[in-house]
């Protein structure tokens, strides 16, 4: 039996619910790294706040990142790549910046949190099942 439109839209809601939600752990995470390792200026406020700060994070890296990337790809290519690891920290400087709940205090501690955030939020994510795993699953 196939799934109407209804249901596919419920289930691709409830994937989205939970990709936010592990975004946010891994944020939260990333700030006790952080703490842990010795890295001063890097906070976030509560979990309420990290839920916010992870939809800020996605909203700017789906409209603001890519512009940075295009005005910066030739130094990117100076680089061979590196400076996409600045443009990562410039994004995640810029969402502390905003005032929302995360405290982003110089480069070193944006630099960490982005790098720590991708690799938390890479991990947490693969323990989340995709669409196509779960129909596999139900087949």
């Amino acid at each position: 039996m196939k799934p109407d439109k209804e249901d596919r839209g419920n289930q691709r809601t409830v994937q989205i619910l939970i990709r936010w939600a592990v975004g946010a752990v891994a944020l939260f995470l990333t700030v006790q790294l952080a703490q842990f390792v010795g890295v001063r200026g890097l906070a976030v406020k509560d979990v309420g706040s990290a839920f916010v700060v992870v939809l800020a994070l996605t909203l700017v890296n789906a409209f603001i990142r890519p512009v940075v990337r295009l005005m910066t790809a030739p130094l990117n290519c100076l680089t061979l790549g590196l400076f996409s690891f600045v443009v990562n920290a410039l994004m995640f400087w810029l969402v502390g910046a905003l005032g929302i709940g995360l405290t982003v205090k110089g480069i070193v501690p944006a630099l960490f949190g982005s790098i720590v955030l991708s690799l938390v939020g890479g991990v947490l994510n693969t323990f989340v099942p995709e669409k196509n795993e779960e129909r596999r699953a139900r087949d």
